[in-house]
């Protein structure tokens, strides 16, 4: 996956983030981000990826965001990889 395509998925994560109020609420407490700064940071690649972490964190928020946007439970932790601060580390 490039990282233009996995922004593109994180920018759709963060749309469906934003339409539920308790994922918004959620997001916003973990994050410590305020709405405004949520608006200001949603084009940057690293805060994108904050954005797949978040989904990633928890098998029902990310199966949901998967079922409506109707793509592969795997793709999202692909994206992530794609992004800054989600890189493979080998520790061998």
């Amino acid at each position: 996956m490039t990282r233009d395509e996995a922004e593109l998925l994180a920018i759709r994560a963060l749309g469906h983030i934003a339409a539920d109020d308790d994922l918004l609420g959620d997001f916003l407490a973990l994050s410590g981000l305020s709405p405004d700064e949520l608006r200001t940071r949603a084009a940057e690649s690293e805060f994108l990826g904050g954005i797949l972490d978040f989904l990633l964190a928890d098998e029902a928020r990310l199966l949901a965001f998967c079922e409506s946007e109707e793509l592969e439970p795997r793709l999202p932790g692909l994206a992530r990889q794609a992004l800054p601060g989600g890189e493979r580390v080998e520790w061998t």
